[in-house]
């Protein structure tokens, strides 16, 4: 998952039966499961390979991407300290209304999901000031045109450090996000179409409009002196980025471990051993199935590469994971580094984040149209990903 961290959300629980149908479902999925693989692999060898993927993930890619995201962190926080975010609002402020009919207030959700993650969005809709910039249609697309850039800065900085890519990785980085970009107006303007029919056009989120600050030209800093602000702001922004590579363990640990074991075979002796990266190769199995699709639209080098995109659906901290040992193994490319770029930040955990972000905006009843309008902006964003790489490297 990216993994979504809920900040001032409490969980919410209801009382159901003991024993129901979900609770029966459960049990055969879970246990039916287990069996499948364990038919396949041998129990001893599946609960093994479980754990020693889980741990080479942990020790392998979970702490460099932590490292990655105490970086970014640094990074974002002297950027908005110092001002230099301030700079980049106010310059991409006018393009807001006209790309994606939003306020130029609108640019301060992506950059703040840019520089974090989809969370960060709801502390910007929790204030009054920024909601009096928006009519009440506009509200609810922000979560779509958050959620496209979330782990953003994070995505972007590990895919140009991934290994074993030999051409056009920066390229394809750019292209990648030039992609999310497309794909988060897909989503947002999609959103909006229903969103208009649900609210009209006319009403404003706050009718009286607080004017004791403006957003857009000005912005609160830290007291002390330089060194004291920059210090701080570096180390607080390295901080944010430890929380952010603790909440991605369980998604990479659990999400990556099962489809790994669902993408890879058997050992190169072919035999199961219990080894780490050992699995049953169905989603393989399922991508050769779906070349004649996959491979016009997002232009795939191998069916294994359908795993990254499957799994930014609920996790782009997961999905990202799955790169490294797709291009050590000769399964991925530049060309499949952009589409990878364009769909884990533009899709970025959205399956794991929509419902609570749209409970949070007490816009639950458009739940179901904003993951609609995400899924398409996502598939949206990979094809032209593919298509723009494709040709620039002609033009090259």
């Amino acid at each position: 998952m990216t993994q979504k961290k809920q900040e001032n959300q409490e969980v919410r629980y209801v009382l159901k039966k003991a024993v129901s149908i979900e609770g029966m479902i459960c049990l055969i999925v879970t246990f039916g499961g287990l069996f499948l693989l364990g038919r396949k692999m041998g129990v001893a060898n599946m609960f093994n390979t479980m754990l020693n993927t889980s741990y080479d993930l942990l020790m392998g890619t979970v702490f460099y991407i932590m490292a990655i995201a105490v970086i970014a962190g640094a990074f974002a926080g002297v950027l908005t300290e110092f001002g230099g975010l301030a700079i980049i609002n106010k310059l991409l402020s006018r393009l807001m209304k006209p790309l994606y009919d939003l306020p130029g207030a609108s640019i301060m959700s992506v950059l703040t999901t840019y520089f974090s993650d989809n969370p960060a969005i709801l502390t910007l809709c929790d204030d009054k000031r920024f909601r009096q910039y928006f009519k009440k249609y506009q509200l609810p697309a922000l979560t779509n045109l958050g959620t496209a850039f979330g782990m953003g800065l994070m995505i972007t900085v590990f895919m140009i450090g991934v290994p074993g890519v030999e051409k056009h990785l920066g390229i394809a980085v750019v292209i990648g996000n030039v992609g999310a970009i497309i794909g988060s107006i897909v989503s947002t303007k999609l959103m909006m179409h229903y969103t208009k029919k649900h609210y009209g056009t006319e009403a404003w989120c706050e009718e009286v409009i607080d004017e004791s600050i403006d957003l857009i030209n000005y912005r609160e800093v830290r007291t002390g002196s330089f060194g004291e602000r920059f210090m701080n702001a570096l180390l607080e922004g390295g901080h944010s980025g430890v929380g952010m590579g603790m909440a991605i363990i369980p998604g990479v640990l659990i999400i990556c471990t099962f489809v790994l074991m669902l993408t890879n075979g058997p050992s190169a002796s072919g035999i199961y051993t219990g080894a780490a990266y050992e699995g049953v190769g169905i989603l393989p199995i399922i991508g050769e199935k779906l070349n004649f699709l996959l491979q016009p639209l997002f232009g795939f080098s191998s069916p294994e590469a359908i795993a990254v995109p499957i799994t930014s659906l609920g996790a782009a901290g997961a999905a990202i994971g799955l790169i490294p040992n797709l291009v050590s193994e000769g399964l991925a490319n530049a060309n499949d580094i952009a589409v990878f770029t364009a769909m884990c930040m533009c899709w970025s955990g959205y399956l794991s984040t929509h419902t609570a972000m749209m409970d949070s905006l007490k816009c639950r009843v458009l739940t179901g149209k904003a993951i609609f309008a995400h899924t398409v902006g996502g598939i949206c964003a990979g094809i032209v990903a593919n298509w723009i790489f494709k040709l620039i490297i002609l033009l090259v």
